[in-house]
């Protein structure tokens, strides 16, 4: 995908800030879809009722209370010992975050997704089939 096309999937987010606990810290306590990226790539796509707590989770939750904890675990697992809370912590520091507060994250949890197929999200939904109206 283009960076062109980015632009306009994530038109209306935060620009890129760092993935450290102050940035999770400034996120809002509001319903939205927050996107991890590595580089120019989108790794994962979430959606959640506290954008705050949501992204503090990632970084100090743990395997059964996140995806995104979980995944970068198993993917840090197979290349050494078990990673610890503190490795998968470390990891999404190197991350930049990007959030949008929204009324319906799931939705566009579902849009971002379906468009970007990013690496961390384990289920992509599938693609609705298009109504029309026969005449």
């Amino acid at each position: 995908m283009t960076e062109i096309a980015y632009g306009d999937l994530l038109a209306g987010f935060t620009p890129a800030l760092p993935y450290t606990m102050d940035t999770a810290e400034g996120a809002p306590r509001a319903a939205g879809v927050h996107v991890v990226l590595a580089g120019d790539t989108v790794l994962y796509v979430g959606r959640t009722g506290n954008l705050r707590d949501r992204l503090r989770q990632h970084l100090t939750g743990n395997r059964g209370s996140s995806v995104l904890h979980d995944q970068i675990g198993q993917e840090l697992d197979r290349t050494g010992p078990v990673a610890t809370a503190s490795d998968i912590a470390h990891w999404l520091n190197r991350c930049v975050v990007r959030w949008k507060e929204t009324e319906n994250p799931e939705a566009e949890k579902e849009a971002l997704v379906l468009a970007l197929t990013p690496r961390f999200n384990r289920q992509v939904p599938r693609p609705r089939p298009a109504t029309g109206q026969n005449g």
